[in-house]
């Protein structure tokens, strides 16, 4: 028997705003006109809104015209708010999670409340829309079949530098995040570990102000001494070209079987040794220890 209800009205039940879900809804990253209907609709009709920052999202929303009862949630207060919003959600309330631009758990807080939600048999629900990561990668001009997203590069000068070794010789490209205050420092560590790779920096995307600037590492680095960074930057960086270290005719050999080579290649022991340093990727002191011990 065919269904004779009509197809808006079956659209329109798929997108009932149903109790004891959590829906996570993106949001505008600078342009207002780029939010969808689906989110605002899922923004007048649930029960209480969740968000990173509440004034932020109470302009958003009063924009819009739309009123409803908030919650924050954040880093810092993740853990306990989570608690209370799960609770929230088991008693049969709807919920919206948002962050201040883009969609939410990508890099964000956000990530906790959906684990925890699915370890407690919590229906969560995606309303797609704006994504920093995405606009970068559509903008940069390398290539988008096969990409990574590292986020933020840790704080930790020695955590930084071991996440960097570990991915640079991935041939995907990878995307980083980073605040304007910490950029040209990003610039050189990564810089240091990659090489010099083609980069793009995708800065106040969507906004009146948008800019990409599409350079390598090295001409970024020199153009940030001139000029001041502005606003958050996405970071889109050309995968490894380069071989393996696997395939580098110097991988099965030890370090002091790699200084001998150079020195029959005729260079002296020191610039041998700088020689393997600059190879391996180490400091040329570490090198120095490990041939005269």
């Amino acid at each position: 028997m065919r269904n004779s209800e009509p197809r808006n009205a079956q659209k329109e039940d798929k997108n009932q705003i149903v109790g004891g879900v959590l829906y996570l809804v993106a949001t505008p990253i600078g342009n207002l006109s780029d939010i969808s209907q689906r989110a605002l609709k899922v923004l007048s009709e649930v029960d209480i809104v969740a968000a990173e920052d509440t004034r932020n999202t109470g302009k958003l929303l009063a924009y819009f015209g739309i009123s409803k009862p908030m919650i924050s949630y954040f880093e810092h207060n993740k853990r306990e708010r989570g608690l209370v919003i799960l609770e929230k959600l088991k008693e049969g309330q709807s919920c919206a999670l948002v962050t201040d631009a883009g969609t939410p758990a990508i890099s964000d807080p956000g990530e906790d409340l959906v684990r925890l939600c699915a370890e407690n048999g919590v229906t969560v629900t995606s309303i797609p829309g704006c994504c920093a990561v995405i606009n970068a990668l559509a903008l940069s001009a390398l290539a988008t079949g096969r990409f990574c997203f590292e986020g933020f590069l840790s704080t930790n000068k020695n955590e930084r530098s071991d996440r960097l070794n570990e991915i640079k010789n991935d041939t995907r490209t990878t995307i980083f995040y980073e605040a304007p205050h910490k950029l040209a420092k990003t610039l050189e560590d990564i810089y240091a570990v990659f090489g010099d790779r083609k980069i793009s920096l995708c800065r106040e995307l969507t906004k009146l102000n948008e800019e990409v600037i599409r350079t390598t590492l090295s001409g970024a680095i020199e153009y940030y001494k001139e000029n001041a960074p502005r606003g958050e930057y996405v970071l889109v960086v050309e995968g490894c070209t380069q071989k393996s270290e696997d395939d580098l005719f110097w991988s099965k050999m030890t370090v002091s079987q790699h200084v001998d080579f150079y020195v029959n290649q005729g260079l002296k022991k020191m610039d041998a040794i700088k020689s393997v340093a600059k190879d391996r990727n180490l400091p040329k002191n570490e090198i120095y220890k490990i041939v005269n011990t």
